[in-house]
């Protein structure tokens, strides 16, 4: 009996055995136990299946002790992309651990862009030490790139960037490419340029290679098609990238000649640590926190945000305190004060995270922000009347007084509307002024917050219930 090809070809197939995408904590303990009784080879061979960015995490994860004793015995296995993929708080420690010679040879595995992360935030003599190591062409494209502003396009662009002439075909840019031996290790596009060196369009690889040699470069050329400043700031070509989908965009500086080329790994790179940032922000830790920071350093961080928040609760206290008579009248006023308040802030803090991030996203602009503004104010206020009438009922069963369920009613309406209104105005107005609304907006909202929460419903039971 014949079998089908097909059925043959699918029992043939088989799953890997093993998922490297990850390391378990397994894994690690295997790791830390070869180092422990000195075993190279062992270490070697358990390394060797993990990526660079895995191995990166697990270096952030385990302490310092251990992290330099596997270094060291690790020694000329290091990767350069291990480096690359390093958090900036240990990147340091990590490079003065590593062998000189393991350090130049790793440097030189990597492209000009993860050359300049890597030593742009080193002082100057680490710098001098890196530089030092590599071929002369890449050390003047590196210092190159440092002379540009920190968080621009030439900070960010890679040197080693594949350019054809405009009246180049395809079989002249393919002989051309097999023919060179240092491309890029990964491309997308070749960039076309004019006989200044100036970007005129981009031809996909994929497209190259699907047409016949005759075909001339420029009837290939992408319909989207953007030139990147050198000062650019990399938050903008980040959002360049998302915004219109590109894979790869030609860098040129102040002449509009060609000299580097950002792809969309390094513009992710960015959007990520932006992303990261604001929600480090938005919750007052230090946009530099990270877990392998230790306690000194955390406690820095995070004091003067705690201090600020003092503050802001002293504030509310001294509003409460304009209320003492009231509250020792009525001792269900202590009992109530925190649901409005809590409620003021989660919503505030709703309209907040929206607001910042559509702000990030450049969604939010003066084009329509009033009406963002209105819908704010129309879900604050069907919000606070649902829960107004949740509330009423429940103050009125629990303490038997019908006029303290309409006290508390009308407060929750007005702190759910004032926290609509202050989600989406406060990091408005600092962006206006500007100040980074992820950096100072959360700060602000719950101070209206509670203030306007408790003044509505202390001042609101003084004249009622008094």
């Amino acid at each position: 009996m014949t079998q089908d090809p097909q059925e043959a070809v699918v029992e043939e197939v088989e799953p890997p055995e093993e998922d490297h995408l990850a390391f378990s904590r397994k894994d690690v303990a295997a790791i830390l136990y070869s180092v422990d009784v000195g075993d190279r080879e062992k270490l070697v061979e358990l390394m060797e299946p993990l990526h660079p960015a895995d191995i990166a995490d697990m270096l952030e994860q385990i302490n310092a002790f251990d992290r330099m004793r596997l270094i060291k015995l690790y020694d000329k296995e290091f990767d350069g992309e291990i480096l690359s993929e390093l958090d900036e708080s240990i990147r340091e420690d990590v490079i003065l651990a590593l062998h000189p010679e393991v350090l130049a040879d790793a440097v030189r595995e990597l492209d000009s862009d993860d050359v300049v992360d890597l030593i742009e935030d080193l002082d100057a003599a680490q710098q001098s030490a890196i530089l030092e190591v590599l071929e002369d062409s890449d050390r003047v494209a590196v210092e190159q790139s440092l002379t540009y502003p920190e968080y621009s396009a030439g900070r960010l662009m890679q040197r080693e960037v594949v350019m054809a002439p405009e009246h180049w075909n395809v079989g002249e840019a393919i002989d051309y490419l097999r023919a060179t031996d240092d491309l890029p290790e990964q491309f997308y596009h070749i960039v076309m340029v004019d006989p200044k060196l100036r970007p005129v369009g981009n031809v996909a690889l994929g497209r190259l290679m699907a047409s016949r040699r005759e075909i001339l470069l420029r009837s290939l050329i992408e319909d989207t098609f953007h030139v990147i400043p050198v000062t650019r700031p990399e938050a903008e070509v980040a959002y360049a990238f998302n915004q219109y989908h590109l894979i790869s965009a030609p860098v040129v500086d102040e002449s509009e000649r060609l000299v580097g080329v950002i792809t969309i790994d390094d513009a992710m790179n960015v959007l990520d640590e932006e992303h990261e940032e604001d929600i480090l922000r938005l919750a007052g830790v230090g946009e530099e926190s990270r877990l392998s920071d230790n306690t000194l350093e955390t406690v820095k961080q995070r004091l003067p945000w705690l201090a600020v928040n003092l503050l802001t609760a002293v504030l509310a206290s001294l509003v409460i305190a304009q209320f003492e008579d009231v509250i020792g009248a009525v001792v269900a006023l202590a009992v109530l004060m925190p649901i409005v308040a809590s409620m003021g802030g989660n919503a505030g803090t709703q309209a907040l995270t929206v607001a910042v991030r559509s702000l990030a996203t450049r969604d939010l602009t003066s084009s329509n922000v009033w009406r963002i503004i209105g819908r704010e104010l129309t879900v604050g206020l069907v919000n606070g009347v649902c829960f107004a009438v949740v509330m009423g009922v429940l103050a009125l069963f629990w303490f038997g007084s019908p006029v303290l369920g309409v006290v508390i009613a009308s407060a929750m309406v007005i702190n759910l509307v004032v926290a609509g209104l202050a989600g989406i105005g406060v990091p408005v107005v600092l962006e206006r002024f500007g100040v980074d609304p992820a950096l100072a907006s959360g700060t602000f909202v719950t101070t209206v917050t509670d203030v306007v929460g408790f003044f509505a419903f202390l001042g609101l039971a003084s004249a009622v219930l008094l």
